[in-house]
Parts: structure tokens; C-alpha cells; sequence
């Protein structure tokens, strides 16, 4: 049987679990701003957050409601909208990076790491009065 038309890595998972994951690993990514996991599983989540981020770069409320159902969290989708997106509207796509690091000594995998290509400045909350 052939591969055409097939898109997307399985990771021997069933669907849920794979939905899982890559909503985990977006979610670390938009906290953290940058995660180590194996290269096949970094650019699965590249295509993902991609995506995202360019739903929050539009900032309506159905856009919104598509990225806190992608995401595992309320705070990281809320981040993504107010902290994050408004620092990438100078680029169209390509805003992360997939860079190859080590071997995993257990197993010999491929890690790599995933972050933003521009360099995120965490903006400082405003006290409400």
C-alpha cells in the first residue's frame, strides 16, 4: 500500500493519544519557550504551533476559542494571544526553530530542540488598581 495523500506522523499512537501529545507539546513550548524532544516529534509540533500562532496573530474571539481548544491550558493559550503573538507580526511563518542536539543515551534517538525564532521579551504585568 502507498503513502500518498497520508499526512502527519503516527508516533505508534492511537488518535487521542497522539492529540494528546502534540497539545502537551505546544503547551510546554508557549510556557517554557523552548523544549528538547525527539526531531520526528519536534517538527510534528512545528506544523502544530504554527498554525496557532497564526490564529492568535488575528486576535478574534473565534480564533481565540480554536486556540484554547488546541492548547491544555487557559493561562498558555493567554499567553500565546498577549504575550507572544503581538512579538511576531513582523514575520509571516517560520516562528520556530527546529534545531538537532544529542543522541539520547538510552535508546540512540534523535533529540532535538524547538524554539522561537525571535527572541521573546517577557513583558511586565500592569498591577490593577
Amino acid at each position: 500500500m502507498h503513502r500518498h495523500g497520508y499526512k502527519g506522523r503516527k508516533f505508534g499512537r492511537e488518535r487521542d493519544q497522539r492529540r494528546a501529545l502534540l497539545k502537551g507539546l505546544a503547551t510546554s513550548l508557549v510556557e517554557h519557550g523552548s523544549i528538547e524532544t525527539t526531531l520526528p516529534k519536534a517538527k510534528e509540533t512545528a506544523r502544530y504551533i504554527e498554525k496557532l500562532i497564526t490564529k492568535a496573530k488575528k486576535g478574534d474571539l473565534a480564533s481565540r476559542r480554536q486556540v484554547i481548544a488546541k492548547l491544555s491550558t487557559q493561562a498558555a493559550a493567554f499567553k500565546l494571544f498577549d504575550d507572544i503573538a503581538p512579538q511576531l507580526t513582523a514575520r509571516n511563518s517560520g516562528h520556530v526553530r527546529v534545531k538537532r542536539t544529542r543522541l539520547r543515551v538510552g535508546d540512540g534517538a534523535q533529540l532535538a530542540t524547538i524554539s522561537f525564532v525571535d527572541e521573546l521579551k517577557a513583558t511586565p504585568k500592569e498591577a490593577k488598581a
